[in-house]
C-alpha cells in the first residue's frame, strides 16, 4: 500500500498536477484527427458521446470552487444539473472547437472543490471511456494507476468505488495493488479502476469467483 502521508501530499498537488497534465496532453494528441462520426461514438459515459465527455473534462479543468458553488445554487442543489449545465457550456459549435477548448486547459491547475488525486482519477476515467470504444490504447504508468486504484478503494466521492468493491478481494496482476476480502477479482490495475468505478465493460478483461458480483454492481450510481 502507499503510504498515507504520502498519498496526502500527492493529493494536494505536488505530485499529482504533472500527471494529470500529461493524462490530459496524451488525450488531446489521441483525439487530433478524429472524424466526425467518431466524436459521436457512444462513449462509456452513460449516454454521452466521446464528445460531451470530452466537454465534460474541459468543464472540470475551468470550474473553481466559487463558480461551482454559484452553479449549484443555480441548479438547486441538483448535481447532475449542473453537470449537464456545464458540459452544455464548454460543448461548442463543432468537434474542433470541443478539442481546441480542451486543448486550452491541458495545464490547467483549476477545479472544482475536489482533492486533485480525484481530478486525476476523472482524467483517466473519463480518458478510457472515450478511448475504449473508438479502439485506441493507452499504457499508463503502474504507479500512477496503483495510485489511482488506492484512492478510489476508499473513497465514494464523485462516484461510489468503495461501496461497489465491498466483500470481494480485488488483487492487480500487473502491480502491487490489493484490497479487500472475499470472492476474488484479478486483472490489471487499470480494468480494477475501471470497474470499481462503474463500467461493466472493463469486467471482460477480469477473472475470479467475484467478477459477475462486481458487473452486478456496476449500475450503482
Amino acid at each position: 500500500m502507499t503510504d498515507p502521508e504520502l498519498t496526502a501530499d500527492r493529493s494536494r498537488g505536488t505530485g499529482v498536477w504533472p500527471l494529470i497534465h500529461v493524462e490530459r496532453t496524451a488525450l488531446a494528441a489521441d483525439l487530433a484527427d478524429l472524424t466526425d462520426e467518431q466524436w459521436a461514438t457512444s462513449s462509456l459515459c452513460t449516454e454521452l458521446t466521446v464528445r460531451e465527455v470530452l466537454a465534460h473534462l474541459t468543464a472540470a479543468a475551468s470550474l473553481n470552487s466559487l463558480r461551482w458553488l454559484a452553479g449549484v445554487l443555480r441548479c438547486r442543489f441538483d448535481f447532475d444539473k449542473q453537470v449537464a449545465m456545464r458540459l452544455a457550456e464548454q460543448l461548442g459549435a463543432t468537434p474542433a472547437e470541443t478539442l481546441e477548448r480542451f486543448r486550452r486547459v491541458v495545464l490547467s491547475t483549476t477545479k472544482p472543490p475536489l482533492p486533485a488525486i480525484a481530478l486525476l482519477g476523472e482524467t483517466i476515467v473519463h480518458g478510457e471511456d472515450i478511448r475504449r470504444p473508438l479502439g485506441i490504447g493507452r499504457e499508463y504508468p503502474i504507479e500512477m494507476v496503483t495510485l489511482l486504484a488506492e484512492y478510489y478503494q476508499g473513497s465514494d466521492l464523485v462516484v461510489v468505488a468503495k461501496g461497489r468493491i465491498g466483500g470481494l478481494r480485488l488483487v492487480a496482476d500487473d502491480g502491487p495493488f490489493a484490497t479487500g476480502s472475499g470472492p476474488l477479482v484479478s486483472g490489471t490495475t487499470l480494468a480494477l479502476v475501471m470497474a470499481m468505478t462503474g463500467r461493466s465493460t472493463y469486467c471482460d478483461d477480469l477473472e475470479g469467483d467475484g467478477v459477475e458480483l462486481l458487473r452486478r454492481r456496476c449500475g450503482m450510481a
